[in-house]
């Protein structure tokens, strides 16, 4: 006889039908097909190719938002306190709309899947709030910082831009865990998607420094707000056309559960994924961290390195570095086989040094007298080290992708649901909640540095050696403590070889099991149709 369930059991205990908790006997009914489909891939080179296309877009707005802060202050001229208070506004706002649309996800169930019906029309008014922010600049052409026709538009804008980037950005997160249950498809599918992201992101950076540079010169007379509306605008229409290409052009194939359970249940599921709930106390230790909240990459860009030319002998080694990383990946792999865990430890300590060392060695050379020859040496050891940088690159996100789907695996082989957007209202949570603290910290570390905006960007233009040392810091070294914390929980993922096979296999055959499983009102029906023929 059944052991009956208390209430807490009831209410936020693990379905019964969990692969971790089904009778062996039931699950071996498909053994053979949950082996096969563990060892065999099932996307095609198109279907790894839209995700590309879409993630090609997302990084080429990503770069332009990357200078968000400067336009913000520089050129649409609003005091950093309003732009940090607005921020906070949205965070707040973030923290309670987050928790209705993650509810909404999990119970999401069509015939066109999970995630894709939310691709089809959510990037529109998505994309067209965050070209709005950058047209603001020709709208409001006064240089009053504290304007409030600017602080509303721009809160109006920020609003709409937060509500509709809920909707879309928990759905596509999850495209690529729901497109193939195979790790090596996801992982092929990861190096693709990385030179595609390569490949946005350099079409800002390859621009912005040539632009200025005309600018200063008084080459070309185009204000640098109407550069601004023109990449923005350039970068959403392809991204609206290169999401919704996405949700059109890619399958589903994990089956899922028909009914999704109550979300009393589904919010608790993080206590049964040990990994996740040491990664969500590992973020919620680091959540007050901030570098400023500025563009740094960008005074590096112009204050340190100089002109164009410059820059670009600077960050095309690095690059470089991206494009070749990709061949180190399978002696990555190989090296460290299943044991993916060790694998990004490893990475994270080699990428440590490297930044403590670039820190150390490029900073002697910020020096009073930095033109000439403290210059030229300052260009060269960054060169060297940020090659160094980029041979990881592609390593670093195809283990760390891979170990995070294998984290949300995890929880659907212990509990029997895939509660995605449940579980990231808790793993998000903490930082809504410090959002205050951290836009507070970001004011402090901006004045920390001692740079002065208003004085525009320029070779050494701040003339204070200490300004710029503290930028480097920045720039470099600094997110490495917060970067121990994020990497402690790797050391107790024990979710490796044989385990993690035996887990994938046991996840598959609930799969197929529920795939081949007639829906319960049909078995109502038979027993019915049987009882009368009786």
């Amino acid at each position: 006889m059944a052991e009956e369930k208390t209430v807490a059991q009831k209410l936020f205990g693990a379905e019964d039908s969990s692969a971790a908790a089904l009778n062996k006997d039931k699950l071996n009914k498909h053994a053979a097909l949950a082996i096969r489909i563990f060892h065999t891939p099932v996307l095609t080179l198109k279907e790894m190719m839209f995700p590309a296309i879409s993630d090609f877009a997302n990084r080429f707005i990503g770069a332009v938002n990357s200078y968000q802060t400067m336009y913000l202050v520089m050129v649409l001229r609003v005091d950093m306190f309003y732009v940090m208070a607005i921020r906070t506004l949205i965070s707040i706002w973030d923290v309670l709309n987050d928790p209705l649309m993650g509810i909404v996800y999990d119970r999401t169930r069509t015939r066109w899947g999970k995630a894709r019906p939310y691709l089809m029309g959510t990037p529109i008014p998505y994309y067209v709030s965050i070209a709005a922010v950058y047209l603001s600049a020709i709208f409001f052409n006064n240089a009053n910082t504290a304007d409030p026709r600017k602080v509303i538009y721009l809160f109006v804008v920020f609003f709409l831009q937060e509500t509709f980037a809920t909707i879309y950005n928990l759905p596509k997160g999850n495209l690529a865990i729901l497109m193939t249950p195979h790790p090596n498809d996801r992982i092929v599918m990861g190096l693709i998607k990385g030179y595609a992201d390569l490949i946005g992101g350099q079409i800002m950076y390859a621009t912005f420094n040539p632009f200025m540079d005309l600018a200063d010169r008084g080459l070309i007379k185009i204000p640098l707000s109407y550069y601004f509306a023109f990449m923005a605008m350039v970068a959403c229409v392809i991204a609206i056309a290169g999401n919704m290409g996405l949700a059109v052009g890619t399958r589903e194939r994990v089956i899922l559960p028909q009914k999704p359970v109550m979300f009393t249940k589904s919010m608790f599921y993080i206590l049964k994924n040990k990994y996740s709930l040491r990664q969500f106390i590992a973020g919620m230790c680091v959540s007050w961290f901030s570098k400023g909240g500025y563009d740094w990459d960008v005074v590096r860009q112009r204050d340190l390195f100089g002109d164009t030319l410059s820059t670009l002998a600077c960050e095309t080694p690095r690059t470089t570095g991206i494009f070749l990383s990709v061949t180190l990946v399978p002696l990555i792999l190989r090296v460290f086989g299943a044991n993916k865990r060790n694998g990004q430890i490893f990475l994270f300590f080699l990428d440590s040094v490297r930044a403590t060392l670039q820190w150390l060695v490029c900073g002697h050379y910020i020096k009073p007298d930095f033109k000439g020859k403290n210059h030229l040496m300052f260009c060269i050891w960054w060169a060297f080290f940020m090659f160094i940088n980029g041979m990881d690159n592609s390593s670093c996100d195809v283990i760390g992708g891979e170990l995070g789907r294998e984290i949300a695996d995890y929880t659907e082989y212990m509990t029997g649901e895939r509660p995605d957007g449940t579980q990231g209202i808790l793993t998000g949570f903490i930082s809504r909640l410090s959002a205050p603290l951290n836009a507070a910290f970001t004011i402090v570390v901006f004045k920390w540095t001692g740079y002065n905006p208003s004085l525009g960007y320029g070779f050494f233009r701040q003339q204070n050696v200490t300004t710029y040392k503290r930028l480097f810091f920045l720039e470099t070294a600094s997110g490495i403590l917060p970067g121990i914390a994020g990497i402690i929980p790797w050391f107790f993922y024990d979710l490796v070889g044989e385990k993690r096979e035996q887990m994938y296999v046991a996840l598959n055959e609930r799969r197929a099991l529920l795939a081949k499983e007639p829906p319960a009102e049909l078995e109502m029906i038979e027993e019915a149709m049987a009882k009368g023929e009786e």
